[in-house]
């Protein structure tokens, strides 16, 4: 028993050591996404997080690989975010305001339209975290409804549409010279989704499978 003590210290030391540097590469990534677009060089990504360029091609054997995962884990935090929200406080409209600001924060109108580009939509890591993002923001909207907090012609469409489009300006542009205005039309929007409704919007709401089909 003493002399497996070390063996498995080594074997678990390295697993650390790389999940750190992953998750290093990852938040560089994004943040160097979100300042200089995709077409950032892989280099600069492992300048900025403190590892070299093999150790960045060893956890992403290329640049689509990397987006993929920025844009994940970008997607599970803010489903962390509002499930989080809920939890502790059981207010659905007040979870659906935390979701709303953290994607702000975690830069979703610049990011996303990266989905656009090159790489496979389809992905099932994608699929994974667009699936958690659109069933809890869905059930923290209908919780909104059914207890007169949010005004009901509006669907989980809507609420995307909204927050990617005054979360930008788009990755390379400025995004953080932007933030002073970000929360503060991202607030207005919210207050004009609570209920009781004082205008009747145009057609119907819109659905995740509406955007898809667009």
């Amino acid at each position: 028993m003493q002399t497996a003590t070390p063996v498995q210290n080594k074997a678990t030391r390295p697993r650390a050591d790389a999940l750190r540097n992953r998750e290093r590469i990852v938040s560089a990534a994004r943040e160097m996404f979100t300042e200089f677009g995709p077409d950032v060089p892989i280099d600069e990504i492992a300048r900025r997080a403190g590892v070299g360029n093999a150790t960045v091609y060893r956890n992403f054997p290329d640049r689509d690989a990397l987006v993929r995962e920025v844009i994940c884990s970008v997607m599970d935090r803010t489903s962390e975010a509002a499930e989080q929200a809920l939890a502790e406080h059981g207010d659905a409209f007040g979870a659906l305001e935390r979701f709303v600001h953290v994607s702000a924060d975690e830069r979703i109108g610049a990011l996303c339209p990266m989905l656009a580009n090159a790489f496979d939509r389809n992905h099932p890591d994608l699929e994974a975290a667009r699936q958690r993002v659109e069933q809890i923001i869905d059930e923290i909207m209908d919780r909104a409804k059914a207890a007169g907090q949010m005004r009901v012609d509006v669907g989980v469409g809507d609420l995307m549409v909204a927050v990617a489009q005054l979360s930008r300006p788009p990755a390379g542009t400025a995004c953080v010279s932007a933030d002073r205005f970000v929360h503060r039309h991202l607030q207005l929007f919210l207050d004009g989704l609570r209920a009781p409704a004082h205008s009747v919007l145009p057609g119907a709401a819109v659905t995740m499978e509406d955007l898809r089909q667009a």
